[in-house]
């Protein structure tokens, strides 16, 4: 038996001059996923978020000299819900999403990195506005999770060659005296990890480092540390990416400015939890990439905004001054 979720109903009613305020209204309404019972009828699965989001529309409403009424509603019986949840089968939307992504393949290799960058988040931001609306999702939804995979992790391999894979294992604390001095090496054309991992080390860990950038992990030297690439000594573990590696190894995770930076790098480099400054930040690195082709001009460009972002997230940490 199917279980209820609750229902709600708003009920809208525009004065006919209002065509802007009534487009207002209707693109609300569609972003928050209502199914059109009739005109000026709009049903919804119930949850705080969405009542609260229909009220504002509502208001909305009233203010522009119409009314709204925003109603519980129950089915009557079980064909009733099943009628009500087919109402919200997103298989259209998901179709669309899989066909615009089928289409972008064949392109994606002849990109360059600001363009896959733009593309990769616009792919991104509708395929998550599908998702936010799929309220009972089904075999469409799985599928289409399945194409975004592939095709993600196409974009990445473009973005990022040779991205090392996830390690097993737990992450020994180390004394970051022991680590002086010494020259740590990594993939050319620095991302995003792989910078922000360079200004960690620089910054917390061995204030001398010297880095030297490989067009393969296999030159790495063997006096060298090597991080973000498969074997080296600093990679993913588990659910870490390495700038988190390299903080959980050298007892950096206490930092609350560090950690918020551990965030945005962990969304910009394996997905998870959005975080507000990640765009700029991914804006900013794939802009640089193009105007520079020394790893060590970027790494030095990119330490300016990693600080700032430092600096900033301290003082957020630490709350207002009084």
């Amino acid at each position: 038996m199917l279980s209820d979720p609750g229902w709600l109903l708003l009920v809208v009613s525009l004065p006919t001059p209002s065509a802007t305020a009534r487009m207002r209204v209707w693109r609300g309404l569609k972003a928050l996923g209502c199914m059109a019972l009739r005109d000026g009828a709009y049903l919804l699965p119930a949850d705080g978020e969405r009542e609260q989001a229909l009220r504002e529309l509502g208001d909305e409403c009233a203010r522009e000299g119409g009314v709204a009424w925003l109603m519980d509603v129950q089915p009557r019986a079980t064909e009733e819900t099943q009628a009500w949840r087919q109402l919200f089968d997103r298989n259209a939307e998901y179709a669309e999403l899989r066909k615009s992504w089928k289409d972008a393949n064949p392109s994606v290799g002849s990109l360059s990195t600001s363009e896959l960058t733009r593309l990769q988040r616009k792919l991104q931001r509708e395929y998550d506005a599908v998702r936010a609306i799929d309220f009972f999702p089904a075999d469409a939804s799985a599928e289409a999770h399945a194409a975004w995979t592939d095709l993600n992790r196409r974009i990445d391999q473009l973005l990022s060659p040779e991205e090392p894979h996830e390690t097993q294992g737990g992450i020994p604390r180390l004394n970051a005296a022991d680590y002086r001095g010494r020259t740590w090496a990594t993939r050319r054309r620095l991302w995003v990890d792989r910078v922000a991992s360079a200004w960690l080390i620089r910054r917390f860990i061995d204030p001398d480092a010297r880095f030297k950038w490989l067009q393969r992990p296999a030159d790495c030297p063997k006096s060298a540390l090597g991080f973000d690439f498969d074997g080296a000594a600093f990679t993913h573990v588990g659910d870490r990416v390495t700038f988190e590696t390299l903080s959980a190894s050298f007892g950096l995770e206490a930092d609350p400015a560090l950690a918020r930076l551990a965030r945005l790098v962990h969304h910009l480099d394996v997905g998870g939890e959005p975080v507000p400054e990640a765009i700029g930040f991914e804006a900013v690195i794939a802009g640089a990439r193009e105007r520079l082709d020394d790893d060590d001009a970027l790494l030095a460009e990119m330490t300016t905004m990693l600080d700032s972002l430092y600096a900033h997230f301290t003082r957020a940490a630490a709350g207002p001054k009084t």
